[in-house]
C-alpha cells in the first residue's frame, strides 16, 4: 500500500473515476451533509457523521470492480478537529466479510490523499463488490468527522479492434476515423 498527499488529485489516463458505479450510503450524516456533498465537486463541501466511531463510507458496486485507488480529500486547517486521523479501507462482497486493505494514520493532512491499493500477494489492483472507508478516529479527540470529497479509480481497459491493435494505439488521423463503430 502506497500513500501519498497532493495539492491536486493525482490521476493518469490509464485510470477512470468508477464511484458513478457505485451505491453510495453513510453511517450517519447530518443534515445537509450527506452523500451529495462527499461526492460534488466542490471542496468547499462536506460530508459531516453524526453519531458514534467508527464512521463508514460505504461504496457498493452492482458487479465485481477493478479498483487500483481511494482519493480523499481532507483539510486540517479547516475542520481541525473533525479531521480524520485514522482511516481504514476494507473490502468484500458484503458487510459481513469485509477484510482491512489498507491502514492510515494521518497528520493534520490538507490535500488530495491518495491510497493505491492491490491485492497484497500479487500487486494487481484491487477487485471487489464493496468498499468501506472507515474512520476510526479524528484529530484532537474529536467525535465527528469532516471528509470533503471521496473519488474511486480503476484502470481505464483498452479493448483490441482491428486484428489486435488496441484503440489507444491509433494516433495518426487516418487511423483515428477508424477507432469508433459508426
Amino acid at each position: 500500500m502506497e500513500v501519498k498527499i497532493s495539492d491536486s488529485l493525482i490521476s493518469n489516463e490509464s485510470e477512470k473515476e468508477v464511484g458513478l458505479d457505485a451505491i453510495w450510503s453513510l453511517s450517519t450524516a447530518k443534515p445537509g451533509n450527506g452523500v451529495e456533498q462527499l461526492r460534488d465537486e466542490c471542496l468547499e463541501t462536506y460530508w459531516q457523521s453524526d453519531g458514534t466511531q467508527p464512521h463508514l463510507i460505504n461504496i457498493q458496486f452492482l458487479k465485481k470492480v477493478v479498483i487500483s485507488k481511494v482519493c480523499l480529500y481532507l483539510d486540517f486547517a479547516a475542520d481541525e478537529s473533525y479531521t480524520p486521523k485514522k482511516v481504514s479501507i476494507r473490502s468484500g462482497t458484503s458487510q459481513h466479510d469485509l477484510v482491512d486493505i489498507a491502514t492510515i494514520d494521518l497528520h493534520e493532512p490538507v490535500g488530495w490523499i491518495n491510497v493505491l491499493l492491490s491485492e497484497a500477494a500479487n500487486k494487481q489492483p484491487l477487485r471487489t463488490h464493496l468498499l468501506q472507508v472507515r474512520i476510526v478516529s479524528m484529530h484532537q479527540n474529536g467525535r465527528d468527522t469532516h471528509v470533503r470529497h471521496v473519488k474511486i479509480f480503476g484502470p481505464r481497459l483498452s479493448y483490441p479492434v482491428m486484428g489486435g491493435v488496441p484503440v489507444d494505439k491509433f494516433h495518426s488521423l487516418e487511423m483515428l476515423q477508424y477507432s469508433q463503430i459508426r
